[in-house]
């Protein structure tokens, strides 16, 4: 049984896809709207510390854009109004945020610990 990608070697996945700029891009519109949506948010939500010290970690230079991606998309996932439950819901708008942002923090581990104290 073959698969699509038997006549591909590891130097073609990603030829005509630049990471870096994408995670660039990702980085920028974390910055732009995340603060925003923190000071809207923040005294409502009890995750708003971990947000922060992800935010660290997406900003620093010795992290792999592998892990930069998961962080990037957890933290516009949280900017994003429009999501598995709107945030305008009461109670449970924040619900789903909350889930990523936790499977995010899971998955980092101990990896995330210094950045909150940054």
């Amino acid at each position: 049984m073959s698969n699509n990608f038997d006549n591909y070697n590891a130097d073609d996945i990603g030829a005509n896809y630049d990471t870096e700029e994408k995670i660039d891009d990702a980085t920028e519109e974390v910055e732009s709207k995340l603060w925003v949506k923190l000071e809207k948010v923040g005294k409502k939500i009890s995750f708003a510390k971990d947000l922060r010290a992800l935010y660290r970690y997406l900003i620093d230079n010795t992290v792999s854009w592998h892990r930069k991606t998961i962080v990037a998309g957890a933290l516009i996932y949280f900017i994003v109004p429009f999501d598995a439950i709107p945030d305008l819901a009461p109670l449970f708008g924040y619900m789903d945020d909350l889930g990523v942002i936790a499977a995010t923090l899971k998955f980092l581990g101990s990896e995330l610990i210094p950045y909150y104290n940054a």
